[in-house]
């Protein structure tokens, strides 16, 4: 039976209550096997703490109430470090169940599961608690690589619309260059489960607004969520294609966030040999870079201040609802 509520790390939610949220942000992330590494630099969990409340407050500076982490099980998902930080920092925090891609996740147990085994775990640490920290997941995450959706990625997308289907809880995706949305919503709606209940994750990591537009005309939420990465993008193309979409009246299915990383555990490959380097190589890949910068850029292009507020407020709030019961 669908839950009525939005299940948090300290408690549940109703919908109104989210406020400003940003959909798609990790406190900490580590790489399958970060733990064998014994020359990464070691993992302080105190001092971690620190720099994420600090950023949490920071966030809050800027009206935000409801910080999404949707860490899959396999990148080092820390369900206890996420309530203990919601405590400290006051900030709403949802994390979720839910596997990486095949190609950067841990594999092996999940690859000899049955979908229907893999659909129980799902709809278990959402109805029942993360192992037994009594902490439930308020989403699920689902991925795929790039281009072409391997087997073991279908069947644990087809998992995750099953348990979203089960309990109403949203789907957030992770595509892989900005590919296999359109597989992704068939497979999910393939299972019953509305469009409107799935987040088309970085979908603003490929220029082709068509793209985005497909999706949107598809219902589903697309994901303008790597704000600051210009590795993958330029934020000069996110921001004219945010306005494409609205220009086109797709408004309301699109969604923001930085896909940033507050914490690493062990070396943050494959992209830089450290966090320091990280940050000096994406000065902007922060979680607070939306505020600072690219609504000042909306502004100037024209966006109102109630258009703003629906991307941060409305969009996240109909996305949370749609499979909840009423």
């Amino acid at each position: 039976m669908a839950l009525s509520k939005i299940q948090t790390t300290t408690g549940t939610a109703t919908p109104a209550e989210l406020g400003r949220t940003l959909v798609h942000e990790h406190v900490l992330v580590g790489y399958p096997g970060w733990e064998l590494d014994a020359r990464a630099p070691k993992f302080k969990r105190a001092d971690a703490m620190l720099r994420a409340v600090d950023q949490m407050h920071e966030l809050q500076s800027h009206g935000v109430s409801t910080f999404l982490d949707p860490c899959p099980m396999d990148l080092g998902r820390d369900p206890v470090f996420l309530a203990e930080l919601s405590q400290k920092s006051g900030m709403r925090i949802i994390c979720t169940t839910g596997m990486y891609f095949e190609a950067e996740g841990n594999t092996f147990t999940f690859r000899h599961l049955p979908v229907e085994e893999v659909t129980a775990i799902y709809v278990q640490e959402i109805e029942e608690g993360i192992g037994d920290t009594g902490i439930k997941a308020g989403a699920i995450k689902m991925a795929t690589g790039a281009n072409t959706v391997s087997d073991y990625e279908r069947k644990l997308v087809i998992a995750a619309a099953r348990a979203a289907k089960i309990t109403g809880v949203p789907l957030i995706s992770h595509t892989q260059d900005a590919t296999c949305g359109h597989d992704q919503i068939d497979l999910v709606t393939g299972e019953g489960v509305p469009a409107c209940q799935l987040l088309v994750g970085h979908s603003d990591g490929t220029p082709d607004f068509e793209y985005q537009k497909s999706l949107a005309e598809r219902d589903a939420y697309v994901g303008f969520d790597r704000f600051g990465i210009s590795l993958f993008q330029p934020d000069e193309v996110r921001v004219a294609n945010i306005m494409k979409m609205r220009a086109a009246g797709h408004l309301e299915r699109v969604l923001v966030s930085h896909d940033s990383i507050m914490c690493w555990l062990g070396r943050p490959l494959p992209y830089a040999p450290s966090f320091e380097s990280m940050l000096e190589m994406l000065p902007d890949w922060r979680s607070t870079h939306i505020f600072r910068k690219i609504v000042p850029q909306l502004r100037e292009q024209g966006m109102t201040e109630q258009e703003i507020e629906v991307i941060l407020v409305d969009n996240p709030r109909r996305w949370f609802s749609a499979g909840l019961a009423t």
